[in-house]
């Protein structure tokens, strides 16, 4: 009988974290599945606190780490009367006090470089949109902050792309780098999820996350058009992203999704949060680690 030869793909060590008192949220390496959660924009200081106050009781009873995400300004809206958010001084004061009331860190992106300091003393994660992952001033400014930065992959870059983003935050001597999949140009106005991109990126030595609301966002239509998204194949894309081995799960989530004043069409329910997660836990526990995906038995 021919002997089985068990072939392994080795992924290099990742590390991130990111700490609110004595909360402590870990991704990469040897680490639990984490949750990157809340509406796409701050659509109230009320809808804010209300979601993140559900997110955290889920955190809670899942055991599951979740950082708070919510956006005080969307500066790449179709039109210029869309609702942008309540911009940064107002809304970086909803998000400090959403992160003291809940012991949770908290996220937003940047869109100037004139914005990045004064943002990062409000919030714990800098997020570098998806449109400006290329732009080094953006990444050397949010690098010399010392503080955590995830990073969207554009839409328009191969996953192999992203080592030039992560050397150049890396070059601050910055290495708390987290590299967000949400997606790949397909024609115009869709994306399709490459799952390929999840080991790809590992492979740079950053870990991953995977946001699957994005993905199922139909651009060309307005998002306050119940077409402009396919949000019921969320649930879809984020098992098979955990089932690729993802290290982490971006979902943009709004209790009344098509109330929302941004991504309304795209964004998952928060009463359907919890089961996801769990059938998310459940599939990383039959996976048990990123690296077992590689492993295969020849």
């Amino acid at each position: 009988m021919e002997k089985q030869r068990v072939e392994e793909v080795l992924l290099p060590h990742r590390k991130f974290s990111v700490s609110v008192g004595s909360n402590t949220i870990r991704i990469g390496s040897d680490q639990d599945l984490a949750v990157i959660a809340g509406p796409c924009v701050i659509d109230s200081r009320e809808l804010a606190f209300n979601t993140a106050r559900a997110l955290s009781e889920i955190s809670q009873r899942l055991g599951i780490g979740v950082i708070f995400k919510s956006s005080y300004e969307k500066d790449n809206r179709g039109a210029v009367g869309n609702w942008k958010g309540p911009l940064m001084e107002d809304g970086l004061k909803v998000l400090a006090d959403i992160r003291k009331e809940f012991n949770m860190p908290v996220l937003t992106d940047v869109h100037r470089t004139e914005d990045v300091a004064h943002t990062a003393e409000y919030v714990d994660v800098l997020q570098i949109p998806a449109y400006m992952c290329q732009q080094t001033s953006m990444a050397i400014e949010c690098g010399k902050t010392g503080k955590a930065i995830n990073v969207k992959k554009g839409q328009f870059l191969a996953p192999e792309g992203m080592a030039g983003v992560v050397g150049k935050i890396r070059s601050t001597g910055n290495e708390n780098v987290l590299l967000t999949e949400r997606g790949a140009c397909f024609g115009y106005n869709r994306l399709v999820a490459d799952m390929r991109a999840i080991p790809i990126m590992q492979e740079i030595g950053a870990p991953v996350c995977f946001d699957a609301t994005h993905i199922v966002r139909l651009y060309g239509i307005s998002s306050a058009d119940p077409a402009g998204g396919e949000p019921r194949y969320v649930p879809h894309l984020t098992l098979a992203a955990v089932a690729a081995g993802t290290d982490a799960l971006f979902i943009e989530t709004h209790p009344d999704p098509m109330q929302a004043k941004c991504d309304a069409a795209s964004q998952l329910r928060l009463s359907y949060f919890e089961r996801l997660i769990q059938q998310a836990q459940n599939v990383r526990r039959a996976i048990q680690k990123p690296e077992n995906v590689g492993t295969m038995t020849l």
